[in-house]
């Protein structure tokens, strides 16, 4: 059986994804065969040489097509936050599973119709997940895993960061990340959504308040003449920068643990510094994406004499998802964080189980997020984290 999958928006995470449906079939063995049945893009013109390179079959311009085509059952949404949740509402209430980029949408209200929407659906066995690709990296996978078995004892301290530096140049154009109409929020939505879900995820537990400062260091820029992904050129006129540039938060945890998080693309030098260090009571674990496959465990148990941080070279065939992949010591890179993504989505479709993170951990991103913009606009004043039910 095949599952026909349509997806909407084809620049940086839309060939992520088509990279994905390309290749999870061809190495780990799947209840259902990814059938790249159409993308979707505006431009007829742009869209259909998209098509051609990414391996996609058809196109359209109208992503609502795509809710009325028989050889779509799964729509993958891949476009700027400013449309996840019409897209996602439509798609769910017309029967195609979804597979939703992070953030989950621009605001808690969008979030909340869409878990609505998930929830309708999911009655009638229509599945829906949201994308934090980073969960799948194997060495965090690993992390949560050595977290549950309690190789660290209880977390006492967990300290996350995302550094990048893509947007320190001044003249770099204003794209669509830097408008909050469109992306919502800077790097508080765009990266350290990917902290704050991973903090969660590896130590299994929610935050419950935070105290935040954000700023914006560049207030005006270039328009856009062309841009592709993290790349752009400057045009004609200069815009208003309306979304911070970095963020930085302190948070508590249900169990006790405190945590600090930062998130900012003006860390020159630092490409895509993704980092995660869990402290707890018998031992410590460090991940650093820039070192994706590897993850670094302290045992408190072992002898003074010979303790340390011990480096594991997450690529045996026993570790999460590596042993579809290649001989022990041949290393991952980023784009098989989306293979592993489309593997677990398609297993769990097949299975009639709920994918995870599901549109209500997404919404449970989006108000941690929420309450951070809060307590910056506010002072840096405690917010406490609204529950999800």
């Amino acid at each position: 059986m095949t599952l026909g999958v349509g997806m909407v928006g084809y620049a940086f995470m839309g060939a992520a994804h088509s990279q994905a449906w390309r290749t999870a079939g061809r190495f780990f063995d799947l209840p259902l065969a990814p059938d790249m049945a159409v993308l979707c893009g505006r431009d007829a013109i742009a869209a259909t040489a998209a098509a051609e390179k990414l391996g996609w079959r058809d196109v359209e311009t109208d992503w609502k097509a795509l809710l009325t085509r028989d050889d779509v059952q799964l729509v993958d949404i891949c476009t700027p936050g400013d449309t996840h949740a019409e897209i996602a509402v439509a798609a769910l209430d017309a029967g195609k599973h979804v597979l939703c980029e992070k953030p989950l949408a621009n605001s808690v209200d969008e979030a909340r119709a869409m878990v609505a929407a998930a929830e309708r659906a999911r009655a009638r066995g229509v599945r829906s997940m949201v994308a934090f690709n980073y969960r799948r990296v194997p060495a965090v996978a690993l992390a949560r895993r050595l977290v549950e078995q309690g190789r660290i004892g209880t977390v006492r301290h967990v300290r996350a960061t995302y550094l990048q530096d893509w947007i320190v140049d001044p003249e770099f154009p204003l794209v669509w990340r830097l408008q909050k109409d469109r992306a919502g929020s800077g790097a508080l939505g765009d990266i350290g959504a990917h902290i704050v879900d991973m903090a969660q995820f590896v130590t299994g537990d929610l935050l419950t308040g935070v105290s935040a400062l954000t700023e914006t260091f560049v207030r005006e820029r270039p328009l856009v003449g062309e841009s592709s992904g993290l790349s752009a050129s400057g045009g004609a006129g200069r815009g208003t920068v309306d979304v911070d540039d970095a963020a930085l938060f302190l948070g508590r945890f249900s169990r006790g643990a405190v945590a600090s998080f930062e998130a900012t693309r003006f860390a020159t030098g630092r490409k895509n510094a993704l980092r995660l260090e869990v402290n707890g009571s018998a031992g410590s674990l460090v991940f650093d994406f820039e070192a994706m496959n590897e993850l670094s465990f302290f045992n408190g148990s072992d002898d003074p004499d010979t303790a340390g941080f011990r480096r594991i070279l997450v690529t045996e065939p026993t570790h999460p998802y590596v042993g579809a992949w290649w001989p022990p010591g041949h290393g991952l890179g980023y784009e098989h964080t989306f293979t592993h993504e489309v593997v677990d989505l398609v297993r769990d479709l097949a299975a009639g189980t709920d994918p995870t993170p599901s549109f209500a951990d997404g919404l449970q991103v989006q108000l941690v997020l929420d309450a951070v913009a809060r307590s910056a606009e506010n002072g840096s004043s405690w917010h406490a984290i609204e529950e999800v039910h």
